[in-house]
């Protein structure tokens, strides 16, 4: 599909909508997701034990303290209980599921047009490349040029992606680490290349460091991207200065507080700095700074659901936790309805709408 056909809609995996119909939106979840490279081998013995468990009862409390210490729990790989963990977030009102696995998280088009079919949800597939420390990347795709690199995300978008002929909706989510290392500042570049050349939106997640995401937006700012077809992705778990998110949002990119839920330890990650998560209403409240800046209509929420600890069937919030719990609670907080559908319909709208 041509780009100019693609304006104003959004592309699912079971082909171009109306923008119009995209209704409630997450921005920012897994559902089909192999994570394996993010796993940490624990430093103890007992704790090695625990690691090499499958997620159940017996290991429930230590994973919410080593989410990433388990490789069964980084891993979302059935699909029965994928589909039904989305039905809850279709019970509770929820239209568009945007799913960022991409090039190196296990992406499956295949899967993923079989669960939409069977929920009845968008689901918007995403291209790029995420891999999370240059040792992960494939020796071969090190030597991949810039313009090849563009190139296989621009023919996910218009032909489909690993000749499926299910194509992408979105270029993200795009992964940096801190400090960016060479591999991925060619991602960031064959990024905008072929947002120029689709139109598509673009999702980046930025190094686990405070400074992380200035550092991937310089990239793309350099390079001539539309940084208001631009989300910056973990804002809750990167950017803790009302100040630094002012200054981002100024440069018109959209910021995603994609952590709804996740309340408790946050992992430190090699090269990373400790970062304190704040909790639900604290992101309601910085949205609120936000809206308040004269922001509000860049903003994006979802859950980041990525671990299975996270799936309601292991005792964690789901993907409907933010229409079940966060809306109530902005309502009670005398956030307008009007507002809240700003942020969770007209914003994603705008967004994954091919421009």
């Amino acid at each position: 599909m041509s780009r100019p056909s693609l304006v104003g809609k959004a592309q699912t995996v079971l082909g171009p909508v109306d923008g119009t119909e995209l209704g409630v939106t997450l921005a920012h979840e897994h559902i089909l997701m192999d994570g394996s490279a993010l796993y940490m081998e624990p430093a103890g013995a007992s704790d090695r034990k625990n690691a090499l468990l499958p997620v159940d009862w017996d290991v429930l409390s230590w994973l919410r303290y080593h989410p990433l210490e388990s490789i069964d729990n980084l891993r979302l790989l059935d699909e029965e209980m994928m589909t039904r963990e989305l039905l809850h977030f279709k019970a509770a009102g929820g239209q568009t599921i945007v799913e960022q696995s991409n090039i190196g998280l296990g992406r499956d088009a295949r899967a993923l047009a079989r669960i939409s079919r069977r929920t009845g949800l968008n689901i918007i597939m995403g291209s790029g490349y995420y891999y999370y420390t240059a040792a992960t990347v494939p020796s071969a795709l090190l030597a991949t040029s810039i313009d090849e690199m563009a190139d296989e995300i621009i023919r996910d978008i218009t032909e489909g992606v690993d000749g499926t002929g299910i194509r992408a909706g979105l270029i993200g989510e795009v992964g940096t680490s801190w400090p960016i290392h060479e591999f991925e500042k060619k991602s960031l570049l064959a990024t905008v290349k072929a947002q120029k050349a689709t139109g598509a939106p673009v999702s980046i997640h930025p190094g686990r460091h405070p400074q992380g995401p200035a550092a991937a937006v310089q990239v793309l700012v350099d390079a001539g991207a539309d940084m208001s077809r631009v989300a910056i992705s973990h804002i809750d778990g990167r950017v803790r200065s009302h100040t630094e998110r002012v200054e981002l949002a100024r440069l018109g990119c959209y910021l995603e507080y994609d952590f709804f839920g996740y309340e408790g330890h946050y992992p430190i990650f090699p090269g990373s700095v400790p970062i304190d998560l704040p909790n639900d209403t604290t992101r309601i409240y910085e949205i609120c700074e936000l809206m308040d800046a004269g922001f509000l209509e860049q903003v994006l929420i979802s859950h980041d659901v990525a671990y299975k600890t996270k799936l309601v069937t292991y005792g964690g919030w789901g993907y409907a936790h933010i229409s079940n719990y966060v809306v109530p609670m902005m309502l009670k907080r005398g956030i307008r309805q009007e507002v809240i559908d700003t942020i969770m319909v007209e914003n994603p709208r705008r967004f994954f709408s091919f421009a």
